[in-house]
């Protein structure tokens, strides 16, 4: 089975479990978080994680209203963008 992955960006003000809370609702969605990177710059929170959603279950449009609703809730701005479509978008 090949891999469906996404970038999952969030950015906004720092607050304390963004981490926690998008890792969580990756996971209990079906999702497997392959690789993050985070930085807070000058009071933003800034995060990239590379998640795997090919695994049993996941319903990746599920899964982006979760986040979505999430970004809300915590005044984040959360983007949800298919690797696939990165990597055509960047070739030569």
């Amino acid at each position: 089975m090949d891999k469906e992955r996404v970038f999952v960006v969030v950015l906004g003000k720092d607050q304390k479990g963004i981490i926690a809370r998008v890792a969580t609702l990756c996971f209990d969605h079906g999702g497997n978080i392959e690789d993050v990177q985070q930085k807070v710059m000058d009071g933003t929170f800034v995060m990239t994680m590379l998640v795997d959603l090919s695994g049993e279950g996941c319903e990746p449009a599920v899964l982006r209203g979760a986040l979505d609703e999430l970004g809300a809730e915590m005044g984040l701005t959360v983007m949800v963008q298919n690797e696939a479509v990165i990597k055509a978008m960047h070739r030569v």
